[in-house]
């Protein structure tokens, strides 16, 4: 904004179509790094409140915002949920960004349903905000037609997320490229192709990606931690370049005059839009009630809605800037109010606790297609039957080794006569198989 036409004017920028094609790619980038990140087992039993808050509550949140802006701002009904189905979407990065930094994490299996939540509802979001551009600009379409509409995105983008996902997993293990640094070039390349080859078909190419980065991402596939990092790294820069679209694309002196309307909308969906969505959507999945005004109030806003509110500018639909400069308010409203309380939310909740410090070590497994290894951290605490013995009488299996022994934050290269102390954290290599039983015999003391 500082830098843009209504600030210093070092940037002109008023190019909509542009601003809508660079926030594609951004989608599919944080749709897929999103994906990447997802860990089947973790969000396994949270699938079902998931998949209810990223279907129902996103339709929810946007019919009730869309009711208040048809009141407040004097628009039609559909132009009101179609700012609704704009903001319906959250971005749990930003949410455990500011966990991190205030070193807070959640209880109930909270992280996992929203980042769940997050990385499922775009999809949705995405498909009413064209579905109703579509509806606008097309007097014939019917509701029935708006429906077959889902069923045909929703169900060709999850055929298509699955199968690619298998296909880049495959490709990547049996692809000998030579240089390690070409892989994420690769990888690069399989974003776009997704999505494009699913849109072209019929289908929710944003759904896809996301889908076939978390088919990718519970799979073993080489270079993982390092291609893991490179689009984590993607992720936030596609985030960050959005931010500054929106900050060139807005014109502060031509929205003055809306701000109170704005702040009232963005007031709206944080206190009453987003959390109706939840308990209406969570009603009967046992989640207690203060999860779920945690997970309300963990409803940020991200470079999602920057994008599609780019999509109405596009298609020049009639209130198009108008909505453009209420998106504005509710992004830079939500991450004002909720992005710097949030620590604050989950402790007076009592939904809070100190997050484990991850230990980062200075070797790593690099897995490749047939890796039965695993490298995992064993921690002993008081009273584990291990503390004062050496390695050498613990008796482990001849296939198990402790490469490394984190003590107070300096590392150990152990030896058969190494005591174990407590609060030592053991890197122990084994296979997978036998992860669970040697962390039970370690901290045991033992074979007896």
């Amino acid at each position: 904004m500082i830098f843009g036409s209504d600030g210093l004017n070092v940037v002109y920028f008023e190019d909509y179509k542009l601003a809508q094609s660079i926030g594609i790619i951004a989608l599919i980038y944080i749709l897929f790094s999103g994906g990447l990140d997802t860990k089947w087992q973790k969000v396994k039993p949270i699938v079902i409140p998931g998949i209810l808050l990223s279907t129902v509550g996103v339709l929810l949140s946007a019919v009730t915002v869309g009711l208040f802006a048809m009141l407040i701002l004097n628009i039609s009904l559909v132009e009101g949920i179609l700012l609704g189905a704009i903001v319906s979407s959250t971005d749990a990065a930003a949410v455990f960004s500011v966990l991190r930094s205030k070193a807070v994490a959640f209880k109930y299996r909270l992280r996992e349903l929203i980042e769940f939540e997050s990385g499922t509802n775009d999809p949705m979001a995405i498909f009413l905000t064209i579905g109703l551009i579509q509806y606008i600009i097309t007097p014939s379409m019917t509701g029935w037609d708006f429906a077959l509409l889902f069923v045909q995105q929703m169900f060709i983008g999850l055929i298509a997320g699955l199968l690619f996902g298998k296909l880049i997993t495959w490709l990547i293990n049996h692809a000998n490229l030579g240089y390690d640094g070409l892989y994420p070039v690769l990888a690069l390349t399989f974003v776009p192709l997704i999505y494009s080859i699913t849109d072209l078909f019929g289908g929710s190419g944003f759904l896809a990606v996301y889908l076939a980065g978390l088919v990718m991402g519970n799979s073993i596939f080489v270079h993982q931690k390092s291609l893991m990092n490179f689009f984590d790294g993607i992720g936030w820069l596609m985030q960050i370049s959005m931010f500054i679209v929106l900050g060139l694309l807005v014109f502060p002196t031509e929205i003055v005059g809306i701000a109170w309307k704005g702040l009232v909308i963005a007031l709206i969906l944080i206190f009453i839009g987003r959390p109706l969505s939840v308990f209406i959507g969570t009603m009967f999945t046992g989640i207690k009630t203060r999860a779920k005004l945690m997970v309300s109030w963990v409803g940020l806003r991200g470079a999602v809605p920057i994008i599609l509110a780019t999509f109405p500018l596009v298609h020049q639909l009639e209130q198009a800037e108008y909505l453009f400069a209420i998106v504005f308010f509710i992004v830079v409203t939500s991450v004002i109010i909720q992005g710097t309380t949030i620590p604050v939310v989950a402790r007076f909740l009592k939904v809070g606790m100190p997050e484990k410090e991850k230990t980062r070590y200075p070797i790593e497994l690099d897995p490749t297609i047939d890796t039965k290894a695993a490298l995992k951290e064993v921690i002993i605490t008081q009273g584990d039957a291990t503390i004062g013995r050496q390695i050498l009488e613990l008796g482990l299996p001849d296939n198990v080794l402790i490469t490394l022994i984190n003590r107070k934050g300096k590392f150990i290269v152990p030896r058969g006569t190494t005591e174990i102390q407590v609060n030592d954290k053991l890197l122990i290599l084994s296979e997978k198989k036998d992860v669970s039983e040697i962390r039970r015999l370690v901290k045991s003391g033992g074979v007896s």
